[in-house]
């Protein structure tokens, strides 16, 4: 059975291949997803349960932004909680406009499935780019 650790650093694979199956079967079914406050898309906060995460965050993003990346830098995990710190980089389909904006994840684990996630990001630049 992966680590915490090895979970998330697939996740990270994952998304960068757009493979969303991955990603969706390592959330617990009943997981709660926090988008940062005032993120774009924390008006739905918080996403209970992988199919709200899909569509709520993943469609949306893939929809909102061409060229969409989440680059980790740096992987940090302690028993059940695991820290990423990294990049988003894309551009906003209807502005043109760029982002390159730091983050952090914070996921926490039950029985080897995440069931919160936490995000911190430059939400201003975010809005910035869809207005």
């Amino acid at each position: 059975m992966p680590t915490n650790r090895q979970v998330i650093e697939g996740a990270y694979q994952a998304f960068a291949k757009g493979d969303v199956p991955y990603i969706m079967n390592m959330l617990a079914p009943d997981v709660v997803w926090l988008e940062a406050e005032n993120f774009i898309y924390a008006d739905r906060n918080p996403y209970i349960g992988p199919q709200a995460v899909l569509e709520g965050v993943f469609m949306r993003l893939a929809a909102d932004f061409e060229g969409f990346t989440v680059t980790p830098e740096e992987i940090v995990a302690d028993g059940d909680t695991v820290i990423g710190r990294g990049r988003y980089r894309g551009t906003c389909r209807a502005t043109g406009k760029a982002v390159d904006s730091q983050f952090a994840h914070v996921f926490h684990f039950r029985d080897g499935k995440i069931v919160r996630f936490l995000q911190y990001t430059d939400t201003a630049q975010f809005r910035a780019a869809v207005a």
